[in-house]
């Protein structure tokens, strides 16, 4: 009996995995740099404002507080360098969604403005453990190019500056389409 239950199992895979090749389905990987800039400085406006302040401090955390909410319309670029080849926008909000402010509910819509995806978007959203050295949001959906997209998005922190909350995030996005 366990042997024919292995049997179907394994032919149940087999139809599952002739279906995706069938439908045409197709791995794509984007690696691309986000800025976050909180705190506007030379040549670098801000693309992040907070615009809901939480009521309550977060312990060891003189800037953020449980409940804030920041807007944000970020650049995205090939490299680490702000000066490098812009690739799009990242647009949307991240809430601390933690009394520990070390996480958050990010969503984002990235929006792609150049290249062989411009005019595509793909939208994730998600907990983001802002401390973690690997963090994986869901992708949820996309347009364009990438229309009924599903996947997930690795991001590490390339550089931070706990003095005005600027960010550089490595973002890699796997996707299926």
């Amino acid at each position: 009996m366990a042997s024919f239950k292995r049997h179907v199992q394994l032919r149940l895979l087999a139809v599952a995995a002739m279906a995706v090749v069938a439908h045409g389905a197709t791995t794509t990987h984007l690696q691309f740099y986000m800025h976050d800039t909180v705190t506007a400085s030379a040549g670098s406006p801000a693309t992040a404002m907070r615009t809901v302040r939480g009521p309550t401090p977060a312990p060891g955390n003189p800037i953020n507080r449980f409940g804030d909410m920041y807007t944000i319309d970020d650049a995205l670029t090939e490299e680490p360098d702000l000066a490098s080849r812009a690739v799009g926008r990242a647009q949307g909000f991240y809430l601390m969604a933690s009394r520990s402010a070390d996480q958050l509910l990010l969503s984002g819509n990235m929006v792609f403005t150049a290249g062989k995806y411009n005019g595509s978007t793909v939208a994730m959203m998600g907990r983001d453990a802002i401390l973690d050295e690997v963090r994986e949001l869901p992708v949820v959906g996309g347009t364009g190019a990438f229309r009924d997209a599903a996947g997930f998005v690795q991001i590490r922190t390339h550089s931070f500056n706990a003095s005005n909350n600027n960010a550089v995030l490595k973002v890699d996005m796997y996707l299926s389409v």
